[in-house]
Formats: C-alpha cells, sequence, structure tokens
C-alpha cells in the first residue's frame, strides 16, 4: 500500500480529475484520510457505488452534504451500470475551463486523463469495465485484486488510470472499522464477526427497527441488551446448540452474510449529520 500511494503521488501531475469510488453505505468511513494529501486541490468526482444497497433517502442525503463547487457527487450501481452514463460528463464539466485555456493557447484537445481510486471491495474494478465497456480489470468480492496502476481508454473523451484499492494504516475511530468491515472491505479472515454482527445489530435497531423485526421476527420493543438481541436472533433462526445456547458464531455470519446480500433490506451505516 506504501507503494501504491507512492505511484499515485508521482502520477498526479498527468491527471485532470480524480474520481473516487465510495461505498454508498458508508461513504464517510469508506473514504481514505491520506487521499487529500495524495490528491490536493484537484477537481473531484465522489461516486457513492453500491447505491442499490443503501437506504436511497441518505444517499440524496450524502450527495447534497458532499457536493462542491469544484466536487460532483454521483450514486451508482456499477453491477448493473445505473449512473454510470454520468461519470464522464461530471469529469468534462469539471474539465472545461482548463480545456478552454489549452484551446486558447492553440493546444490540440486531449482526452480528460482521470485518476480511479478507492478502498478495496467498493467496486473499482465492476465500474472500469462498466466505463471501457468490456472486462479489462479483474473482478472479485474479495479486496486486494487489483494489483497494478493501468491505463484504460473510456470512450473517446475519458482516459482512466486505474490504482491498486488502499486502506490506511491505523482506524482512529474503532467504529470506522466496524464499518469496512460489515461491507467487506476488511477480509473476514481478520476480524471478529461477532464484533461486527453487533455493530450491524445496533445500527438496525437504533435507525431500521421495522427491518430488523421483519427479517428475523422479533417482537417490539427491541431489547436494549445487544447480547440478547443476538440470541433473540439467533434463537428465531434455530441456531441452538445441546444445552439450549445460542451458537453465536454461526448466528453473526449470518448476520453479516444477510446484511452484504441485501437480505436485510437497503440500509446505511452513517448518516451526514
Amino acid at each position: 500500500m506504501a507503494k501504491a500511494k507512492r505511484q499515485m503521488i508521482e502520477k498526479m501531475k498527468l491527471i485532470d480529475v480524480v474520481i473516487e469510488l465510495l461505498d454508498a453505505r458508508a461513504p464517510m468511513a469508506s473514504r481514505n484520510p491520506m487521499i487529500d494529501e495524495i490528491v490536493g486541490n484537484k477537481p473531484r468526482v465522489l461516486i457513492l457505488n453500491k447505491s442499490d444497497m443503501a437506504d436511497p433517502e441518505q444517499t440524496r442525503a450524502w450527495q447534497k452534504a458532499l457536493s462542491g463547487e469544484n466536487q460532483r457527487v454521483l450514486a451508482v450501481n456499477s453491477q448493473d451500470g445505473d449512473g454510470t452514463s454520468l461519470i464522464p460528463k461530471a469529469v468534462r464539466e469539471l474539465t472545461e475551463e482548463k480545456r478552454q485555456r489549452a484551446e486558447a493557447k492553440g493546444m490540440n484537445p486531449r482526452a480528460d486523463r482521470a485518476l480511479i481510486l478507492g478502498i478495496p471491495n467498493v467496486g473499482k474494478s465492476t465500474l472500469i469495465n462498466r466505463l471501457a465497456n468490456k472486462r479489462i480489470a479483474k473482478i472479485g468480492d474479495r479486496p486486494g485484486i487489483t494489483k497494478q496502476q493501468q491505463w484504460i481508454k473510456v470512450g473517446k473523451t475519458m482516459e482512466l488510470l486505474d490504482t491498486p484499492g488502499i486502506l490506511w494504516p491505523k482506524f482512529e475511530d474503532e467504529t470506522v472499522g466496524l464499518k469496512l468491515a460489515a461491507t467487506g472491505a476488511i477480509k473476514d479472515e481478520i476480524i471478529d464477526l461477532t464484533e461486527v454482527a453487533g455493530f450491524i445489530v445496533r445500527v438496525l435497531s437504533e435507525r431500521y427497527p421495522d427491518l430488523l423485526m421483519d427479517r428475523y421476527k422479533l417482537e417490539a420493543p427491541l431489547d436494549d441488551d445487544l447480547w440478547n438481541l443476538l440470541e433473540g436472533i439467533g434463537r428465531s433462526r434455530g441456531m441452538v446448540r445441546s444445552g439450549g445456547h445460542i451458537d453465536m458464531d454461526r448466528t453473526s455470519e449470518m448476520i453479516v452474510r444477510e446484511f452484504r446480500s441485501l437480505k436485510i433490506g437497503h440500509v446505511t451505516l452513517e448518516t451526514p449529520e
């Protein structure tokens, strides 16, 4: 990741616009704080990817909160291509002034050069293949698929520089790590799924209680004790060991899996407020 960061800094002088992918379910948690240092004041297009999995009302709120003069925010589902056609247009808008200055000097117009970046497993490779209209980038549902930088042509107006997804070395806020683990940006092998499941259930009980009750056949009022709530979910799914104890490992794995597969519903883990 240190190598990837160094390579990006070296390439910035070639770049007109930065396309930064965020997970629509956790826009701030999925923003790498090192990116500001790398990108500086370059124009940006922020992509709220996987918007089909997020709460649409919260996605609209995030678009409003993150939009700015030198920054466009688009809600996209790279899996089916929804919203992807707006990306080259947004890049074109942000480079209009620079292009006019170049033309005034008699320089020939060229394609916009965009750096595309994002944390692991945010859907970057899927988006690139959708934009290029062919399979160029490797795709996987595990973080860390892209290993090196490569230039990719998108129509006649844009060239993309792909980069490996990079995470930052240390999470100052523990909840950031929990949100990234919930969305699959961190490998399951290195995290405590019970802790992640507990975080998901806490968010659901506070913001989406109806979804939680409908999915796991729970009754109102929901138990304030998180452990009791997890046990109740396990019991409702029959994950009971001999002696009447709930299998918390299986219960936690199920909750995380069902959150990621949209079986619980459209959920956003953080709000602009």
